[in-house]
């Protein structure tokens, strides 16, 4: 016997488990769990349209408020508070203001909504309001009973109430804010929905005028302290100039301005000494060559020598003329040169007056000029002390200046915003005002049972899937094969399945062998027969071990169906009843053995005393009534020795085992079979025993043979069990004789 066979099988589970999706499995699986699916999708469907009957009709008022970002502009100064730039964060920001409990809480203010009983539980006439739970909801008391942070509570919770109605949001990607708000009243949700606007609009224009009245309040005081400061600055500038003589005149101080007279006086000074000294050097040079000083040049412009030139010229003519006329000794002659003499005379005199009256003036010049250069010197001593003093001065003075500069700034961004307090703008503009609706916006009966519909679907495939998961049973040849890795073998239906419901009711299964040889009942043992024999190729399988999981699967049943469809077929089998706590084969027998197998292994009876003929020709060997013993007899040698006689003696040898989880008599029965046939009980057994019960097997050198369902509803896996060969029940079901 190949002792790998076991394992070498279940090695293929997880790679059977790991198959291909088939679509036409999950179809199966969700035509096995319809009913579940339709049962939980109509109680969805009916919840939700109970829900949408009973739902209180809500109406939905939208208001739209844009951002202009086209704002007028009065004059060109701006504002103290900018307007909102247009970009997209802002506009998400707007619509979370538009969201505040501080807007909220305005529009409760404005509208008194504290007094409203929908808002407000705990106001006058209210009778729960909106609240789920009126019942917590105790007696209101007089205000001055209620504490303050009661108070704030219960302020908190109307505001709450408030925002739950509201809706905000952004249109696409443009600068449209949507405000929608749902109320029951149509009238009131359009109240509300206007009032968010308004108040929206209001609280930005409202900051703004905050901003500038807070602005003007500040640069006003401002303004004030910087014309104390200033004055204060300028009269000490001016108290310094005056202590230290830096009085000044069309942006230069006294001494600057009488060093600059002195410099130009001193230079005209020199330059008049210049042109004296060299007048006065001509007229010396010219004397010094012999000249009479006719020549000089003060002499040649001197009016009075030019008189006397003039006389004397007339003289020389009327000398020349006497002199002709008369002789030299004539009177009127010598009277005449005389006279000419005498204005010579006075021409040399008037000359060297003149030359004097140079060296005089040139002396003068001199002076003047020493006196100027003295007085510049003077002034220039003077002006170094002042620019000493200057220093401090431009120190006074800057800061006057810069003083000066921010009164003067400050001075001038009060008077814009005195000019613009008053004509603020908000930064956006009501486009839609909020009209009454006239239709309900909640329920919506369509749309509830669109989501209905989805929602049961969703539910009803979820509880399939739970369904499969917590229901850990096996269906098909497919799923056998590939959750175990082993084969299948075949399966057994129930005859309530294949039969009529009469003949289901007054006949039991192995009965209904013998009577319908050729129904479809019958049919599956011969199929199940076929496969066991031929599990192992090319090696004879005489003993049979055919064991379960659990009890309650059909083993017996199953095990005595097959030894009669065997012994019909002309098979001489025998069925051991090794399942020493029930003894099920007992039920099959006319009348209970006084000998059975233990008494065989004992020595008490021998084999043939103890065989009890079948109707079909089969024999069964079967345990008395008392026949448990605490005895490990499947292990010893008498039990190998009955083994030996039974291969001998039948062509099959059918073990009827106890579960393997229940009892371990199976576990040391199975290595001396042939093969082992594992049964699980149709839609019943779960995987995880099967697996754990084969797994008690491994590593002995078992073989088994495969699996078989038991228990098969036909008519159900003819419905859904795609992937195993009843789903096609109705197509052959013509070819049996039921």
């Amino acid at each position: 016997m190949d002792g790998s066979a076991f394992e070498t099988r279940s090695a293929s589970a997880p790679e059977a488990e790991t198959a291909s999706f088939d679509l036409n499995v999950l179809i199966a699986t969700f035509r096995r769990r319809l009913r579940l699916f339709a049962a939980v999708a109509l109680v969805v469907v009916v919840a939700v349209m109970l829900y949408t009957l009973q739902e209180t009709p809500r109406y939905t008022a939208t208001a739209q408020v844009m951002l202009d970002v086209r704002t007028e502009q009065v004059t060109d100064m701006s504002a103290v508070l900018s307007g909102l730039p247009a970009d997209s964060s802002v506009v998400d920001t707007e619509v979370e203001v538009l969201r505040s409990r501080s807007l909220a809480a305005r529009v409760v203010k404005q509208l008194h909504l504290d007094e409203d009983p929908y808002f407000n539980p705990y106001a006058p006439g209210a009778r729960g309001g909106r609240s789920l739970l009126p019942f917590l909801k105790k007696a209101a008391a007089p205000s001055a009973q209620v504490s303050p942070i009661e108070q704030q509570r219960r302020a908190e919770m109307v505001v709450d109430n408030v925002l739950q109605g509201l809706k905000v949001r952004r249109s696409g990607l443009t600068y449209l804010i949507v405000i929608d708000y749902t109320h029951p009243d149509a009238a009131q949700a359009a109240k509300l929905a206007n009032a968010f606007a308004d108040l929206y609009l209001t609280e930005q224009l409202e900051a703004k005028f905050d901003a500038t009245k807070s602005a003007n309040e500040w640069l006003d005081g401002r303004v004030a302290e910087l014309r104390d400061q200033l004055q204060e600055a300028e009269a000490a500038v001016q108290q310094y100039k005056i202590a230290n003589n830096l009085l000044s005149a069309e942006g230069a101080t006294l001494t600057e301005q009488e060093i600059s007279g002195l410099n130009t006086q001193l230079a005209t000074a020199r330059a008049e000494q210049a042109e004296t000294d060299a007048r006065l050097a001509t007229a010396r040079n010219q004397l010094a060559r012999g000249s009479n000083g006719e020549d000089v040049g003060e002499a040649l412009t001197s009016p009075v020598v030019q008189q006397l030139r003039k006389q004397r010229a007339e003289k020389s003519a009327e000398v020349a003329d006497l002199a002709g006329r008369y002789g030299d000794r004539h009177p009127d002659l010598l009277k005449a040169k005389r006279e000419l003499a005498d204005i010579d005379s006075q021409i040399q005199a008037e000359i060297g007056r003149i030359i004097s009256a140079l060296e005089a003036k040139a002396q003068v010049s001199r002076q003047r000029t020493n006196s100027m250069a003295g007085s510049v010197a003077s002034s220039r001593g003077a002006l170094a002390g002042n620019n000493r003093a200057s220093i401090r001065l431009g120190e006074l003075q800057r800061k006057a200046d810069s003083v000066r500069t921010l009164y003067e700034t400050l001075l001038a961004r009060f008077k814009q915003t005195s000019t613009n307090q008053g004509i603020e703008q908000a930064d956006a503009r009501v486009v839609s005002k909020a009209k009454i609706p006239t239709r309900p916006s909640y329920p919506k009966p369509s749309l509830n049972l669109a989501l209905g519909m989805i929602m049961a679907l969703g539910a009803g495939a979820v509880a399939v899937v739970l369904a499969e998961v917590l229901v850990a049973g096996l269906f098909t040849e497919d799923e056998v094969e590939r959750r175990l890795g082993l084969p299948y073998l075949g399966s057994v239906p129930l005859l309530s399945s294949a039969a009529e419901a009469k003949i289901s009711r007054t006949t039991s299964p192995a009965d209904y062998l013998l009577a319908k040889p050729l129904s479809s009942f019958a049919e599956s043992f011969r199929k199940l027969r076929a496969a066991i024999l031929f599990s192992k190729v090319g090696e004879p399988t005489k003993v049979i071990a055919i064991t379960s999981s659990l009890p309650g699967e059909g083993k017996t049943t199953t095990t005595f169906s097959l030894a009669r469809t065997l012994a019909s077929a002309g098979s001489n089998v025998v069925i051991v009843d090794c399942d020493l706590r029930q003894s099920a084969i007992n039920r099959f027998l006319k009348a209970p053995p006084s000998v059975g197998l233990l008494e065989v292994l004992n020595g008490v009876a021998t084999l043939d005393q103890a065989l009890i003929d079948d109707a079909s020709g089969a024999k069964i060997l079967p345990l008395a009534k008392a026949a448990y013993t605490p005895r490990d007899v499947f292990g010893s040698p008498a039990m190998h020795r009955l083994l030996a006689e039974l291969r001998s003696r039948f062509d099959l040898v059918l073990l009827d085992t106890a579960p393997l989880l229940a009892i371990a008599d199976t576990r040391v029965l199975a290595p001396s079979a042939d093969a082992v046939v594992m049964l699980a009980r149709w839609k019943k057994t779960p995987v995880k025993a099967i697996l754990s019960a084969l797994s008690l097997l491994k590593g002995r050198g078992i073989f088994v043979a495969g699996v078989a369902l038991t228990q098969v509803d036909l008519k159900a896996q003819s419905r859904y069990g795609y992937g195993d060969a009843n789903y096609y029940y109705k197509s052959y079901r013509k070819y049996y004789a039921e």
